[in-house]
């Protein structure tokens, strides 16, 4: 008995070193999780039981379980490195076999599939052509790496103030080149279907109390007769307060909506030949087939210098990839050279509800059991699930120290079980020697 005794607790010695050799071997390992070996005591059974005395059998291995505490997170310089912080794994896809990890060594392959460092690809909510992201929707994530295309403005939103105590210029006509004939202007790049930038000039001319002359030229030009330098015009008039009347908003030649905004519907986008003079004609784009909305609506006249609250218009011309950034809600936006962003797709997040139940498969990835349950599919930073950490990767939760003293105690508990093999063969061996 003693035989078997002392065998037991060698293979458990043996199985309790394994483990640990395994922990301390994956202690650089992102986002490894430690295991720890369990053993479970072993009795004779007897149809009359054991007795109150019984003598114990050994030990046996019960389970080697993993700890799916958190490690620690460190930031690293590729903005697709991801580290979980709290709950949750990276759902991945080989050829349609589904894994689950916590390692986000993440890049992108030559189709510009997300990819891990095995290759899988990782999965989350993608968008569609608009844009619009595909909740609910489980699908391999990608990074478009193709141009934005450009996106004529129609907006264009631009509040102001003008100086009440101006004057009324004395030098008459208008003459864009001529400071004294106007008392302000400001201007406001905007785009044409190509991507082409144009310089929308307004001038502002006080022509009485309280009433002013809005003169607007595109690139120098008339908005509608790239030949001409007439502008388009619209007569503003302002309240006692100081406020901006809209209602008495007047032009003939923006159309005036009834919300107290103007419509430029005819614009021309021109461009010059070079030449001296240059020769301005349309340079074959268009602009928005709605037309480009100007709302100044919150401008004042108060007695302070003229000056441009706020400008904001929704055009772009083209731009090239120039980064990506994934926010903690696991959100990838795509950063262009025009100054844009674009949504990429959404990284999602597996829990469940035994995640000791879960397979582990080796590549630091686990797979679904039926012990494990079913996954819970989610967004980082909802429900249970973590937080995402972009520009980072979770260490392995391997304690050195700790496993390094188990090494000890298990080399310890080989040797005495060991010893109590050898006391045996010598009891053995003395009973031999009877005569």
């Amino acid at each position: 008995m003693a035989f078997n005794i002392g065998l037991s607790g060698l293979r458990a010695a043996t199985s309790d070193l394994n483990v640990t050799g395994n922990n301390i071997a994956n202690a650089g390992t992102a986002g490894f999780k430690q295991s720890r070996a369990e053993f479970a005591d072993v009795y004779a059974a007897s149809v009359l039981g054991s007795g109150k005395n019984a003598q114990g059998s050994g030990v046996l291995l019960s389970d080697v379980s993993q700890l799916f505490n958190q490690g620690n997170v460190n930031y690293t310089q590729n903005s697709l490195d991801l580290a979980i912080n709290g709950n949750g794994f990276f759902r991945t896809s080989n050829n349609g076999d589904i894994s689950y990890t916590r390692a986000g060594y993440f890049g992108t392959d030559r189709a510009g599939n997300i990819v891990n460092n095995f290759g899988y690809k990782l999965q989350g909510y993608a968008v569609d052509a608009n844009g619009n992201l595909q909740n609910g929707v489980l699908s391999d994530l990608k990074v478009e790496s193709a141009s934005q295309a450009p996106k004529a403005t129609s907006t264009i939103t631009q509040p102001f103030n003008l100086n009440s105590t101006n004057e009324v210029p004395t030098t008459t006509p208008f003459n864009p080149n001529d400071p004294t004939s106007f008392n302000s202007s400001t201007s406001v790049n905007i785009f044409d279907s190509q991507g082409n930038s144009h310089a929308f000039t307004q001038y502002f001319i006080k022509t009485g109390a309280n009433t002013w002359q809005m003169n607007v030229l595109v690139d120098g030009r008339n908005p509608a007769n790239p030949a001409s330098t007439t502008p388009y015009s619209a007569n503003l008039t302002f309240n006692a307060a100081g406020q901006l009347d809209t209602s008495a908003l007047t032009s003939t030649d923006f159309t005036v909506a009834a919300n107290g905004t103007l419509n430029m519907t005819n614009w021309v986008p021109a461009a010059s030949d070079g030449g001296t003079p240059p020769v301005w004609s349309g340079n074959g784009a268009t602009a928005s087939a709605t037309g480009v909305n100007f709302d100044f609506r919150g401008t004042t006249q108060y007695s302070s210098l003229f000056a441009v609250n706020s400008v904001d218009q929704n055009g772009y011309t083209t731009g090239e990839l120039a980064g990506l950034e994934i926010d903690d809600t696991g959100v990838i936006f795509a950063r262009y050279t025009n100054g844009q962003s674009k949504v990429q797709g959404q990284v999602v997040l597996a829990n469940f509800a035994n995640m000791q139940g879960l397979t582990p498969v080796g590549k630091t990835a686990w797979v679904q059991s039926f012990e494990s349950g079913e996954p819970v599919i989610g967004t980082p930073n909802s429900g249970t699930l973590g937080a995402l950490q972009s520009g980072a990767l979770e260490d392995s939760n391997v304690e050195l120290s700790d496993q390094l003293v188990n090494l000890i105690v298990a080399q310890r508990n080989y040797q005495a079980n060991a010893k109590t093999i050898e006391t045996e063969s010598a009891v053995t061996q003395t009973i031999i020697n009877l005569r």
